[in-house]
């Protein structure tokens, strides 16, 4: 048996491990979620979702329970798999272009991140995307985009790979999809989509 943990120290965790429980119903995976906020509990997973919420709190508690350096050591284990959404994926990354100061990140994704680059909460957005390249029949996936983050640069192209581009209203591509190895990350909301796909296929390429 499997065991994916859902960070569960700030943010929406609970919709990560209702999606994930929805996926072993359907397809009888042989999973078991585990919502994590000690190092023990981290201790029993094989791969681990850090969910959207406040980059800034997740950081500041996950430095004040002691954990931040468990987390620091699973993400570098290449025998675990990691997905990191929105303040997930700015948990991530080894940059930040914006307001830095405020989060001490785990530094293993070779990407650059702009903090809430579409703005407030109330510039939150639902775009349908694209995403058959990767995820099988996702031709049309509801990506929710709140106060979201996107990936400036990739540091690093040859381990980055870049799954998805959004095109803004003054036509430029902005990076909300990254994969580098046993990671991915992703600016949007897959949890918040009424979707199961996105979680099915993390699952069925990253953990099993």
């Amino acid at each position: 048996m499997k065991t994916i943990g859902v960070l569960a120290l700030q943010g929406a965790f609970l919709e990560h491990e209702c999606y994930l429980n929805k996926c072993i119903d359907k397809n009888d995976y042989d999973i078991k979620v585990q919502t994590v906020k000690t190092p023990a509990e981290l201790e029993l997973c094989d791969a681990l979702i850090i969910p959207g919420g406040e980059s800034t709190a997740i950081s500041q508690i996950a430095e004040r329970t002691g954990l931040y350096e468990h987390l620091y050591n699973f993400v570098r284990d290449r025998k675990k798999a990691v997905w990191g959404t929105c303040a997930g994926l700015i948990f991530l990354a080894s940059e930040l272009r914006n307001e830095s100061e405020l989060v001490k990140t785990l530094g293993i994704l070779k990407v650059s991140v702009e903090r809430n680059a579409f703005g407030r909460q109330s510039h939150s957005f639902v775009s349908e995307c694209d995403f058959s390249s990767f995820l099988p029949e996702g031709n049309s996936f509801p990506a929710v985009f709140i106060r979201a983050p996107v990936i400036d640069h990739v540091i690093d192209e040859r381990n980055v790979k870049v799954l998805h581009k959004l095109t803004s209203p003054q036509g430029s591509e902005l990076i909300v999809a990254v994969r580098q190895g046993n990671i991915l990350a992703t600016s949007f909301h897959p949890e918040l989509a009424d979707d199961i796909r996105f979680h099915e296929w993390f699952i069925n390429e990253f953990v099993i």
